[in-house]
């Protein structure tokens, strides 16, 4: 059987991965399951597509066979998609631009008092965020079962941005209890360590199966036939998805990462710059002649 160990770098623990063997399988699934502990701060750009623009321009949609190799070259946008580029900081920030500077969103609100929240009494008020719990690593730091804690991202337009920064719909929080065919929420078909944009990343052609629940049912990452699924191996996001199969095939979007655990002050996301007056500078205090 191949073993890894955590001294092992990146590329050395990707190349063992060449087929769909069960330990391909959960190195594949514990990556899914580790986006919490792997970043604090993420600048992206990312891309929507739509299957009538590939319909258009007369494209076949890839098999199983071709879809991989295709994909193994360094791969960028292909300008089909609506651009947006994001700044989110967990637990709760989140800044929304065109590609050409126009901001569309942003959480103005995370200096708010949350104590409205806390009153309310509920037992997921008092969950705390992951990165301040403990989850159980396999051999190499990735994610095997995690626990119990406040999950979910700054979210701009629907669920499957969350689902893309934290993919785990594609591998549930934990191992199933027993290794049979179709007990895993999807199905793996193939799978390949890919260079996609300069980032490693490992990428999965998946289907669903009856037990996959999506973050957002109405915008779930996969297609209900099979998927191409690529995950960034630094981050754990999805970086790309693409439905494969029936009318839906080619939708899905693409993630270009520019940076990763970059210092963000809160003013990227306040609405008005909280910056205090710096009193080392000289302040003027301009008077008015006295007038008898």
């Amino acid at each position: 059987m191949k073993s890894y160990t955590v001294d092992m770098d990146a590329g050395e623990i990707l190349n063992h991965v060449d087929d769909v063997s069960a330990e391909g399988a959960e190195l594949f699934r514990c990556l899914c399951r580790s986006s919490p502990w792997k970043w604090e701060t993420l600048r992206f750009e990312v891309f929507a597509h739509d299957p009538a623009v590939h319909a258009d321009d007369g494209a076949d949609t890839p098999d199983t066979d071709t879809a991989s190799s295709a994909s193994t070259a360094s791969t960028a946008d292909d300008g089909t998609g609506t651009g947006l580029r994001a700044w989110t900081r967990r637990p709760a920030a989140l800044r929304v631009e065109t590609t050409d500077g126009r901001l569309l969103f942003s959480t103005t609100g995370i200096n708010d008092s949350k104590g409205g929240f806390y009153v309310s009494a509920t037992r997921k008020s008092w969950l705390l965020p992951p990165h301040l719990v403990t989850p159980v690593y396999n051999d190499i730091n990735l994610v095997r079962r995690r626990p119990e804690a406040a999950y979910g991202e700054p979210v701009f337009g629907n669920g499957r941005w969350s689902a893309m920064l934290d993919p785990v719909e594609l591998a549930g929080n934990a191992p199933v209890s027993f290794e049979v065919p179709y007990a895993n929420v999807v199905e793996i078909l193939s799978l390949a360590e890919v260079n996609y944009n300069g980032r490693k990343a490992l990428e999965a052609v998946v289907s669903p199966n009856r037990t996959y629940k999506p973050f957002d049912p109405a915008h779930p990452l996969i297609g209900p036939g099979r998927s191409l699924v690529r995950i960034d191996w630094q981050t754990g996001v999805c970086v790309s998805a693409a439905a494969l199969d029936g009318p839906d095939a080619g939708s899905g979007h693409t993630l270009r990462i520019l940076g990763v655990d970059e210092y963000m002050l809160d003013d990227l996301f306040v609405e008005v710059s909280m910056n205090l007056t710096d009193v080392r500078e000289h302040i003027p205090w301009p008077l008015q002649p006295h007038t008898a």
